[in-house]
């Protein structure tokens, strides 16, 4: 019995010493339990609508008005043509469109009224739930109008994604996962292994530069994860039916900078971490939760409290799964998605930056 109190101790102290360890241990039910309790939520807020009004007539504008004090729904704009509605749509400025037709008052007076409501499909669960706000706000107005009866139909019609099919959301958010564990984990590990078996120092003794170390550990995981991003393509392809309708060559360019910013990140982790252990529980706790519940991926950033929500703009998967949507499920280009191109490119090259000197200074 005293030999087990002894090994029970022994390995108590084993587990207290290795203090990164345990804050990890410590710090990832919290975190878990902190980033999905604010992430998931059912309800829908902030709904981005736009309201086509070529009338602007009395009626028309009532229910213009109904539509922005709607708590849940956020008026983005009041055009004059549904020419306005699709590249509002494409660009990400609005997630529905209610169209009102010409003579809105005529038609509400005579009980033959009828708006149209278009619905961003590229996320079915938000679309669907948006669509539904709107709809219901219409057939409110519409009820007080007519006395209880209704004096307005609604017709709907889902864009991007018109069969609300699950897999069209769910594949560029793992296209974005798939990479994010080859590049950034397998990195952080691999270069952990490197200094925890000592085989580091064989190699800064070598003719190798430390930049040449740290590029020549990289180097074969980007081409690995390149290859994972073909290959996940055409299995979504091939396998689930997504389309890509946008360009084929723009995805994989925005992968392969996407790439390298996980392979900085993995980098900048393995530099601060001791072992393999705690470099893999830093990549899941720092990156793959992150890009699991904050990059929009399952939970709709729009839902997300409004604190939470300039967070998610520092994860790089949020920015990512943008232009996977964009180009396979919306046809969008460089036109419209420069932005989001742009700030993946600032990060990899500011996380490049950080990493190399970051393990510089820690094998310097």
């Amino acid at each position: 019995m005293s030999a087990f109190r002894s090994f029970v101790v022994k390995e108590t102290r084993h587990i207290l010493r290795d203090r990164q360890t345990l804050a990890v241990l410590l710090l990832m039910p919290v975190a878990m339990v902190l980033l999905f309790g604010f992430a998931i939520r059912t309800d829908v807020e902030g709904v981005r609508v736009v309201v086509v009004d070529p009338s602007r007539d009395a009626r028309s504008l009532e229910l213009t008005r109904a539509v922005a004090s709607t708590t849940a729904l956020r008026l983005v704009g009041v055009v004059a043509s549904v020419d306005s509605v699709e590249p509002m749509l494409r660009a990400g400025e609005a997630d529905v469109a209610l169209v009102l037709p010409i003579g809105f008052a005529r038609g509400v007076g005579r009980g033959t009224a009828e708006v149209l409501v278009v619905s961003d499909g590229t996320n079915a669960n938000f679309a669907a739930t948006a669509e539904g706000y709107v709809r219901t706000v219409v057939q409110a107005w519409s009820s007080e109008r007519g006395g209880g009866a209704a004096v307005v139909r609604t017709a709907t019609r889902m864009r991007f994604n018109p069969t609300l099919a699950s897999e069209n959301l769910f594949v560029p958010g793992l296209l974005a996962f798939v990479l994010t564990l080859v590049s950034a984990l397998m990195t952080a590990i691999s270069l952990a292994k490197e200094k925890e078996t000592g085989t580091l120092e064989v190699l800064l003794v070598s003719p190798l530069r430390p930049f040449q170390i740290v590029v020549g550990k990289v180097v074969p995981y980007l081409v690995l994860a390149f290859v994972n991003a073909v290959s996940a393509l055409g299995v979504a392809w091939l396998v689930f039916g997504v389309p890509v309708h946008g360009s084929i060559g723009l995805l994989l360019a925005a992968a392969l900078v996407y790439v390298l910013v996980s392979l900085a990140l993995g980098v900048v982790i393995s530099s601060r971490t001791p072992d393999q252990r705690t470099a893999m529980m830093g990549a899941l706790l720092g990156l793959l939760l992150p890009t699991l519940a904050l990059s929009g991926f399952i939970f709709p950033i729009a839902s997300m409290p409004g604190w939470l929500q300039p967070v998610t703009n520092i994860v790089p998967a949020t920015w990512f799964i943008i232009i996977a949507r964009g180009v396979m499920l919306k046809g969008v280009g460089l036109a419209v998605l420069w932005k989001e191109v742009l700030v993946i490119c600032v990060f990899a090259v500011v996380l490049l930056a950080a990493g190399a000197r970051s393990f510089n200074d820690r094998i310097g």
